[in-house]
């Protein structure tokens, strides 16, 4: 009876499933394969992948072993964090984001590059790569996907501690994402131009759009977002994701991931010390440019002056900014960002703005640091000032508050105070002329 049992779950089996199961077991069992999973996994969020569906969270390796003790259980696959933390297993969606920046000690920049032709991906990765090298980083690690796509990481030592203050692995997702933005932006000219001519050469595509589907992959720039381990393998391929050389991406080809020929090499390079930190000021400075344009585009801020409104109070100010105004529990500096941009467009002088905003800070269940506020201040203070962000956007219900409908109809929060300073000034009209004609 037990047999047949067996017999029937087999054959319900997809045949790719059958075909990875059998080579996991063989593959995963080599001692090399699980050292080199195991080292890669310090201080990361670990989670096995048993085929369509991923293994609980948080976990990590406490031991080399784990790995083929995972896979005697059904695991086919493993996928890592790029944050690096204290203790992996601390991880929840329960903690807050200061709490997971006590936890996190730092992160990777991880670049995943796919298309649906590897001839394509393999265009981008080595533009990135000219563009990192530009860049002064030399010592990048890469690898391929599994499917039809290039892993680029830079590790966390690569990279400045402190920037202007400002703990660098505090800034996670917002830093790596807006370096991932900054190389999308820098290669892709010459990403069009070289696609193209692949495209003129009549290989064999005809898909004019792809080029937009080979970019690095920004939703792999996020909290807790998982990519697959060196040498792990792939459900769908059956390959592994093997680490390259720089000089091995052109001619790469998928039989070279094959998981029974593999050669063993370490995807984190030996960096020096802070080689990233020109990227990053760079891309920080372009962002920042980058940001300004876009927001004149949108809301045109150029013909927008800030109003100069009297008598104000807290009572008078929009009801998400009075609850801003309490203290925030998460999203701190967002919150910091609609208040110094709503005090600025209202006219409030500077003095009494850095007043407010420091009270503000106090008041929050963990106080932004000081050195933050500051940079913060000084660069909004360099630049014109700008309306803060509608009711209706994300910034609001990212820090827990929910804007009222009249809010929403007033679209903004200077909008918000204007008009209902206008409103209140033709009511006293309204009344004073009720008053002279008893």
């Amino acid at each position: 009876m037990e047999g047949k049992n067996q017999e029937s779950s087999q054959e319900s089996l997809s045949l790719n499933e059958q075909r990875i199961r059998k080579i996991t077991h063989l593959y995963y069992s080599k001692p090399e394969i699980q050292k080199i999973i195991f080292e890669f996994s310090r201080n990361r969020e670990i989670v096995p992948r048993y085929f369509e569906g991923f293994g609980k969270r948080p976990d990590s390796l406490q031991y080399q072993n784990d790995i083929f003790e995972l896979v005697k259980k059904g695991a086919t696959s493993f996928h890592c964090s790029e944050e690096l933390w204290q203790d992996p297993l601390k991880i929840s969606t329960e903690i807050s984001e200061k709490q997971a920046d006590d936890l996190r000690i730092g992160w990777d920049l991880f670049l995943d590059i796919d298309s649906k032709y590897i001839d394509y991906s393999k265009i981008l990765t080595q533009l990135i790569i000219e563009m990192l090298n530009f860049h002064g980083i030399k010592n990048i690690g890469i690898k391929f996907s599994g499917s039809k796509g290039f892993h680029i990481i830079i590790p966390w030592k690569a990279f400045p501690k402190e920037v202007n203050n400002i703990r660098t692995s505090d800034m996670f997702p917002e830093w790596p994402r807006i370096i991932t933005k900054y190389i999308i932006e820098q290669t892709k000219k010459q990403l069009i131009e070289k696609i193209s001519d692949l495209e003129r050469s009549n290989k064999y595509i005809k898909d004019f759009t792809v080029s937009e589907k080979v970019m690095p992959d920004l939703i792999l720039v996020s909290p807790r977002h998982l990519f697959r381990v060196p040498y792990s393998l792939h459900e769908k391929a059956a390959l592994a994701s093997v680490v390259l050389d720089e000089s091995e991406i052109q001619n790469f080809q998928l039989r070279d991931a094959d998981p029974l020929k593999v050669k063993i090499k370490n995807f984190i390079p030996s960096v020096r010390e802070g080689e990233a930190r020109e990227l990053l000021i760079q891309a920080l400075d372009w962002y920042r440019e980058s940001s300004e344009k876009e927001k004149g585009k949108k809301q045109d801020y150029s013909k927008f002056k800030p109003v100069k409104l009297d008598h104000l109070s807290d009572k008078k100010f929009p009801p998400s900014i009075q609850k801003i105004l309490l203290g925030v529990k998460d999203g701190r500096k967002r919150a910091l960002f609609i208040l110094i941009n709503f005090f600025r467009s209202i006219g409030i002088d500077k003095d009494e703005l850095e007043r407010r905003i420091y009270d503000w800070n106090k008041k929050n269940k963990v106080s932004l640091k000081e050195g933050y506020v500051k940079t913060q201040l000084s660069w909004a203070y360099r630049n014109k000032p700008v309306l803060p962000p509608n009711f209706d956007k994300d910034y609001y219900k990212g820090i827990g508050i929910i804007p009222t409908e009249e809010e929403i109809r007033f679209k903004n929060p200077v909008s918000y105070m204007v008009k209902k300073q206008f409103l209140e000034q033709r009511e006293s009209k309204q009344k004073s002329r009720n008053f002279k004609r008893k």
